[in-house]
């Protein structure tokens, strides 16, 4: 026990003694002289008990200062961006005005049998590579026959051109001879565009990712027989919600990362391709309160056909900004984001307004603000409004 808590007790116990003899004097007639004798004994008990305790003693209830060890960052300027961000999937651009779409399903435009197939699957083609021919040999025969008749015509009229300048044949007879020979070029080359039809080019240069025909298949005019994409020209298809529709216009640029793949680098690290906004459909989805916008994917970007992707639209741009990494800012008791400075040994909380959040930064704006500046980054949370700390080497 302390010698302030024996004063404290040993004026307690007088004062009692003194209040309790007191009360069996009078009660006994003592006279008031006597009285006032038991008052001043009580008075000196009292204030022997109130003589403070030696000073060099310390007591339980002193504070003890605590030091709280910290990372420490700087205040730094820098260029952030705001995004719309959205998923979609990537596929071949739609047609587009006067620019084709971007796939082609290959079909037949007449009925036949497959004869040969000259493609196989993954193959790049160009535009007018023959990839498929039908059986043609009853065409073949037409084709003949046709050109038999353009022969024959032929001589008919060159003979009656002759006759006429030797005996005078009349000029009808050559008029029929001329007639004849038209109608047979004419059913020459009515056979000939039949038998094109047997033969199959690709429309577009492109990638064949499917080939379904095989030799001997039968096939009409609706058959698939082969799916060809320019992979050059391909898009995302995303959705994005229509309480952020306002914040894009086509022209934007996008980036566009696929980091969910199979191949994808380790998180971190994913591959991003820049893109633009392209498109952004003027009707909303009732059931998703969402707009269709479409994506430029760069030629060389490596994305396929089919390729879930994640799209970020930059719709704003902060340069040369203050900011401070994400980790220093918190949130006080009052709800207010805070950042701590750091002035000597101690870390002294300051209101800030958060914006922009990238990369790990958040852009801050307050009062007295500057470039420099320290401040406390790991170890920010929960720390006092005013505490002594001790920086942690990084």
């Amino acid at each position: 026990m302390s010698r302030r808590r024996a004063f404290l007790g040993l004026t307690t116990v007088a004062a009692v003694a003194a209040a309790a003899f007191l009360w069996l004097w009078i009660k006994r007639g003592r006279t008031p002289v006597d009285v006032m004798k038991v008052i001043a004994a009580a008075a000196t008990a009292l204030w022997v008990g109130t003589t403070p305790p030696d000073p060099d003693e310390k007591t339980e209830t002193e504070t003890i200062a605590t030091e709280v060890a910290v990372h420490v960052g700087k205040i730094q300027r820098a260029t952030l961006h705001g995004y719309v961000v959205g998923y979609g999937t990537v596929g071949p651009e739609p047609a587009n005005g006067s620019r084709p779409a971007a796939i082609a399903h290959i079909t037949s435009s007449v009925p036949g049998i497959i004869a040969e197939v000259k493609c196989v699957e993954g193959q790049r083609v160009e535009k007018g590579t023959r990839l498929f021919c039908l059986d043609s040999r009853a065409a073949d025969v037409l084709v003949e026959k046709a050109r038999q008749a353009v022969k024959f015509a032929e001589k008919n009229y060159e003979r009656q051109q002759k006759l006429q300048q030797v005996e005078g044949t009349c000029q009808k007879l050559i008029q029929e001879a001329e007639q004849q020979l038209d109608a047979a070029r004419s059913e020459l080359a009515a056979a000939e565009v039949q038998r094109a039809f047997l033969t199959i080019d690709a429309p577009l240069a492109g990638v064949l990712v499917r080939v379904y025909a095989k030799r001997s298949d039968v096939v009409d005019t609706a058959t698939v027989l082969a799916e060809l994409i320019d992979l050059s020209r391909l898009v995302v298809t995303a959705s994005i919600p229509t309480a952020e529709l306002s914040l894009l216009k086509p022209g934007q640029k996008v980036n566009i990362s696929a980091d969910h793949a199979a191949s994808a680098p380790p998180p971190g690290r994913a591959k991003v391709h820049t893109g633009t906004l392209a498109f952004i459909s003027s009707q909303v989805d009732d059931k998703s309160d969402t707009v269709t916008v479409r994506v430029s994917v760069p030629a060389d970007g490596g994305l396929r056909p089919g390729q879930f992707a994640k799209i970020r639209i930059v719709c704003k741009e902060h340069r040369d900004c203050l900011a401070v990494p994400e980790e220093s800012i918190v949130i006080d008791v009052e709800g207010h984001s805070v950042i701590s400075l750091v002035e000597g040994d101690r870390a002294i909380q300051k209101p800030v307004n958060v914006g922009l959040r990238e990369g790990g930064l958040v852009e801050i704006e307050g009062e007295g603000l500057k470039v420099g500046m320290t401040i406390v980054t790991t170890g920010a949370y929960g720390l006092p409004k005013e505490t002594k700390i001790r920086v942690i080497e990084q």
